[in-house]
């Protein structure tokens, strides 16, 4: 083994720990990713999926909490998963599920109305290992849109409705068909009975002439 060989082996962890500790700074490198906007039918529902990232080292018990907060960025709490609060204009519609181990969560809300238009922002809190509790939040958040609620209609007996409609068929069907072999056969008898009256007619002028 040649001696520059070696001394790069010997440089090698020095150097991997001088690149490491560039790969994160733990006052710039944190921050919340959510979509910048989304959409709904009033009436329907909607999830804002959020993501979240820092290079602190978490204490044993991180005590994460995810809080939501609506309008601006300074603006009101409307779910607490820590406390376990959530808005009154949101009770039994609003639900919060997080991914272990993932750094990411799903925030949906159900039975939407016109009054959820709004912007939500998420806000992230952690316990940290040596300096102390770290709070951050979205900053330009998910600006939600509440469209028309969508109108549908809706066919009660789909199996009764495809017969009844068949049936009809049917009765057309057979109706397009009697008609014309009624005719036909309303033609025929009137064939018939002229042909009947002019022979009677032939044989009474026959009589007539004998006489």
């Amino acid at each position: 083994m040649g001696p520059s060989l070696l001394l790069s082996l010997l440089l090698l962890p020095a150097s991997l720990q001088a690149d490491s500790s560039k790969e994160c700074n733990p006052n710039t490198d944190f921050g919340i990713n959510q979509p910048a906007s989304l959409s709904a039918p009033e009436g329907g529902s909607t999830c804002i999926f959020f993501s979240y990232f820092h290079c602190w080292e978490l204490a044993k018990d991180p005590r994460l909490s995810i809080a939501i907060k609506r309008r601006d960025f300074h603006g009101e709490v409307i779910y607490n998963s820590t406390q376990r609060f959530i808005h009154k204009d949101y009770k039994n519609r609003i639900s919060l599920d997080l991914r272990q181990g993932q750094n990411s969560g799903t925030l949906c809300i159900q039975n939407l109305r016109k009054e959820d238009e709004n912007r939500y922002f998420c806000q992230v809190q952690v316990e940290t290992l040596r300096d102390g509790k770290k709070v951050w939040q979205s900053i330009p958040g998910t600006k939600l849109t509440i469209t028309a609620a969508q109108m549908t209609t809706i066919t009660k007996g789909p199996t009764t409705t495809v017969t009844t409609t068949t049936r009809d068929m049917n009765m057309e069907t057979m109706v397009k068909v009697a008609l014309p072999v009624a005719m036909f056969k309303t033609a025929i008898l009137g064939l018939v009975v002229y042909l009947w009256w002019k022979r009677s007619k032939e044989e009474k002028s026959q009589w007539l002439s004998l006489e």
